[in-house]
């Protein structure tokens, strides 16, 4: 009998209409474009107005997919949502994206692993594929950061955009899909990298929110450290241990963070520029919707066959990478 693989057969992103550029920023922060653009490699991202949750993004991403695939909710049978910008703390917002499309009462949870989520949602749908408990899996990586940014604190509010990307994952036989996957954790990295506030720790008070600890904190230098090396390693890591060499990499897949980690992680690879998807100009960290906004706008230049590399760091901290091999010629 055939190894079964949970194999990427759609992908769909979503992006809100506004655009935030670093002309604005200016105005709201003691910065500048060249210095967002020199140091990070962003020039705008994108934000989600009004009073609207990472789930309407999430159910614009699964609703293009659906019809794209030309796949019906009913037929869906798991649907993983990576998010650290929840709806609410619960209901999940898999739950509330399953009852939006009309998937009916299938299972549907949340994964929070950061900027590291789609891959944890990603490798976890593909054991329910493997083992044969689904055939049809929707895994969405979706984030309002907006929602938790300090848009006076110029060291993140720079960093961070608004999107949403989602997946359907389907056994595949013939050796397409997902081959491999290595991922890391290290909790020690949460004094750098957090949300203190508004877990069970720290519940919301008026001293919290005066103290504004209901935002993004991090401390840049040690996380940029960390992420540079984890990212590299770990994409280096997991060519070794399925024998590939950089010519055997047609894509690297990188979260969407830093140009500057995006490009050590190459380097480390080494694959050149010309091996590597990148859109952190047009939308900025939006934390588990980049690996997924990255395959959607490069889908035309992928082919039957391509070995791709996935790689992303997190707070948490969290880090990982995946190996897949792509299934399907996309259609132009």
């Amino acid at each position: 009998m055939k190894k079964i693989h949970a194999a990427i057969t759609g992908i769909q992103g979503y992006v809100p209409e506004y655009i935030l550029n670093n002309k604005e920023l200016e105005k709201l922060v003691d910065t500048n474009d060249e210095w967002i653009t020199t140091r990070t490699g962003i020039k705008e991202r994108r934000i989600l107005k009004g009073q609207k949750g990472s789930s309407e993004m999430g159910v614009k991403a699964i609703e293009g997919l659906l019809k794209k695939t030309n796949t019906s909710a009913k037929e869906i049978d798991l649907i993983i949502c990576a998010t650290v910008t929840p709806d609410m703390l619960f209901p999940s917002t898999a739950c509330l994206m399953a009852d939006r499309i009309g998937a009916g009462n299938i299972c549907a949870f949340d994964i929070s692993a950061a900027c590291s989520g789609f891959l944890y949602a990603l490798t976890t749908a593909s054991k329910f594929i493997e083992s044969g408990t689904y055939k049809k899996v929707i895994v969405v990586g979706c984030d309002k950061m907006s929602s938790i940014i300090d848009y006076t604190d110029r060291t993140t509010c720079v960093l961070f955009g608004d999107g949403a990307g989602a997946v359907l994952l389907e056994p595949n036989s013939n050796g397409f899909g997902i081959v491999d996957y290595i991922l890391k954790s290290d909790g020690s990295g949460a004094e750098f990298l957090k949300m203190k506030a508004g877990g069970s720790l720290y519940p919301a008070t008026h001293e919290t929110v005066d103290a504004r600890e209901h935002f993004v904190y991090q401390d840049g230098q040690p996380v940029f450290k960390k992420a540079v090396k984890s990212m590299a390693d770990v994409s280096e890591e997991i060519m070794k241990k399925n024998n590939l060499s950089s010519d055997d990499i047609a894509w690297l897949v990188p979260h969407q963070a830093n140009k500057r980690i995006i490009d050590a992680t190459s380097r480390r690879m080494g694959v050149g520029d010309d091996k590597v998807m990148l859109n952190i100009e047009r939308y900025g960290n939006t934390t588990a919707g980049t690996i997924p906004l990255c395959l959607w706008d490069w889908e035309n230049q992928l082919k039957k066959g391509d070995n791709l590399i996935l790689a992303a760091f997190g707070g948490g901290f969290t880090w990982g990478s995946i190996y897949l091999k792509w299934a399907y010629d996309s259609k132009k």
